[in-house]
């Protein structure tokens, strides 16, 4: 008797059960392999040792961050990445920077400043002081550019000599605020934007009420940003040795400054004394195998920074007692949001578990870095508990504003024994909205109508697409309230003040870092490691070190992580939009980095400590 032939779907899925087997003995062996991959690369006794002399190569990529957004490891180590989505640590340029003055090694510093594309004034002079400081070792530094943003040039500016791509410019504008006002767009659609606020100034909302900006809103935003420029001038014309007021004459009178040069962006830049050279490509190179040697590549001899690090970290670590008294360090950047979240934004819960994690490793002070333009008003008063809790247990809890700490970043710094900020760090926006649309109008003209019965006023509180009631109006507003008069309790608390003299100076109104402290508002001017140092004093610390507390990576985690850094290597940089002019590029990641925010918004009660306009430094 004949066996009978398998049917078409039986040989189907026989066939897709082998291609999975055979799938899954494949991805068994490449784990395998990259396993002991690994664990070779572990003992590998062949670490490339420094050169006997190299200078430092400062070739910041992406945008300066205080800690870098979460990426899944695995994606990391398959993906390459690029200086548009990329993210350079402050802390890893500003340690390379100060270790490299005393190393005998490094004979001088090299600034490649093409692929940064911004992170703030706060965050560019916090790498300009290591400059300042490398420059007292009498080492020279050099900058060298096709072209140079006004971000990049600020730390160009502290270089010894600039060169120039004779087809290159300096592009400087000055800083700005010009957001998008949807009122119009939202009439056309027929969508009702209801909107809550406490505070004159506080105008996040403004762009869903209005076609302009409010005289309020100007008032306060060209306080803030003509404080900024005006550091960032004066900076750059002292290092330059320019006269007062020549870079705003440069920007304002910058065409003019090209009709006397034909055009040419290059020459003219030259003659405004914002570089020192114009040279091509195989002139900066020569200029810099003249300075520091030529390598087997054809290059200059150069060290960048993470190898650097990784050899100056590796000595270090050998030195330091595992015994020795220990400052907890704790990164908040981004916008604040309830529940768990991974680096880059602040999580309430995961934020949480970070300081349950100090109090209970017995670390003698702790640091908060702070770098967040707010967020949840809910999420902000969970972290702020926490900040408190530490103190209680005797822990001196020290906050370091970066960039930003304003609305709900001012809000979590308030348990604090001690608030260090940059002059230029954005603080206050002291003030709470909330923002619900409704659509019922856009629906009706669709020919969509909702109507029907509940057993209370309120039982349509959540239907946006039915008119929002004169009592859920008046509900949310009282929520809103009430958040403000506790904003201001706790920061006249805070501040030994009161909720008077606070609304004065709160309304949602934006200061610098300088101001600020005129105003009360923070008690020190300083950057990281002097707030590191307060620490410290605080926890009566004569020797110590700094260890920043994170949550802890799983096997898995580690495994790609050091994958992705130790075989890997350098990954090849490209821009996914390199049509797009450097400064304009950095315009579009900013504007998409927002509306993600606007779209992972989740406070439990809709009511946000939120400072958009902060994000324009």
């Amino acid at each position: 008797m004949s066996r009978e032939k398998p049917g078409i779907f039986r040989r189907l899925f026989g066939f897709i059960g082998k291609l999975a087997s055979g799938l899954r003995i494949l991805l068994n062996i490449l784990f395998l392999l990259v396993v002991v991959v690994f664990i070779l690369s572990i003992f590998r006794k062949d670490v490339q040792p420094l050169p006997e002399k190299a200078a430092l190569r400062i070739a910041p990529g992406g945008f300066l961050v205080e800690q870098k957004t979460y990426v899944d490891p695995l994606t990391q180590l398959l993906q390459q990445s690029g200086p548009a989505d990329a993210e350079t640590l402050v802390h890893d340029l500003t340690e390379a920077i100060d270790e490299a003055a005393e190393d005998p090694r490094i004979t001088s510093l090299v600034l490649e400043l093409d692929y940064l594309l911004g992170g703030g004034l706060t965050k560019l002079e916090e790498v300009a002081q290591a400059l300042s400081r490398f420059r007292e070792s009498d080492k020279p530094i050099i900058a060298v550019g096709d072209s140079y943003t006004q971000e990049q040039y600020y730390l160009a500016s502290f270089a010894d000599e600039i060169h120039l791509n004779p087809m290159g410019a300096v592009l400087i504008t000055g800083y700005g605020s010009y957001p998008n006002y949807i009122k119009g767009a939202l009439d056309k659609l027929r969508i009702n934007v209801h909107v809550f606020r406490v505070g004159s100034y506080k105008d996040a909302i403004e762009p869903f009420t209005r076609t302009d900006m409010s005289p309020a809103s100007r008032e306060h935003n060209s306080a803030w940003l003509n404080a900024l420029w005006s550091t960032y001038t004066r900076r750059v014309e002292t290092q330059r040795g320019l006269p007062v007021d020549a870079i705003n004459d440069y920007v304002n009178n910058l065409t003019s400054k090209l009709e006397d040069h034909r055009g040419n962006t290059a020459e003219t830049a030259v003659a405004s004394g914002l570089v020192d050279k114009l040279s091509t490509r195989p002139q900066m190179l020569a200029r810099l195998q003249a300075l520091a040697g030529s390598n087997d590549k054809g290059g200059y001899q150069a060290v960048d920074v993470d190898r650097y690090l990784g050899h100056t970290r590796r000595a270090e670590a050998a030195k330091v007692l595992p015994s020795a008294d220990k400052v907890g360090l704790i990164v908040a950047r981004g916008a604040i949001l309830d529940g768990e979240h991974p680096a880059g934004t602040i999580g309430s819960d995961s934020l949480s578990k970070l300081f349950q994690q100090v109090r209970k490793q017995q670390f003698k002070a702790l640091v908060l870095r702070i770098d967040s333009p707010g967020g949840s008003a809910f999420a902000s008063e969970v972290i702020r508990q926490e900040v408190v809790l530490t103190r209680q247990s005797g822990i001196p809890v020290i906050v370091s504003m970066g960039s930003m700490a304003a609305s709900g970043g001012y809000w979590m710094a308030m348990g604090a024994d001690q608030i260090w900020a940059s002059p230029t760090t954005i603080t206050g926006s002291i003030g709470v909205f909330g923002v619900i649309p409704t659509f019922e109008n856009s629906l009706a003209a669709l020919g969509v109508n909702s109507d029907g019965i509940g057993t209370t006023n309120l039982a349509d509180l959540y239907r946006l697409d039915r008119p929002m009631s004169p009592q859920a109006k008046q509900l949310i507003q009282f929520g809103v309230n009430h958040v403000y008069d506790q904003f201001l309790g706790i920061v006249a608390e805070a501040r030994n003040s009161t909720p008077e003299r606070i609304h004065d100076i709160a309304q949602g109104r934006v200061w610098t870092g300088e101001k600020a402290k005129a105003l009360g508002l923070v008690d020190h001017l300083g950057n990281l490691q002097e707030a590191i140092d307060a620490a410290a004093l605080a926890a009566s610390l004569d020797t110590y070190q700094t260890e920043e507390v994170k949550s802890p990576m799983d096997f898995r985690e580690q495994l790609m992580r050091q994958l992705s850094g130790s075989m890997v290597g350098q990954w090849v940089r490209w821009l996914p939009a390199d049509w797009l002019p450097q400064g304009l590029l950095a315009e579009v990641y900013g504007v998409t980095r927002e509306l993600q925010l606007l779209n992972r918004f989740n406070d439990p009660r809709g009511l946000y400590l939120h400072c958009f306009e902060c994000t324009a430094q």
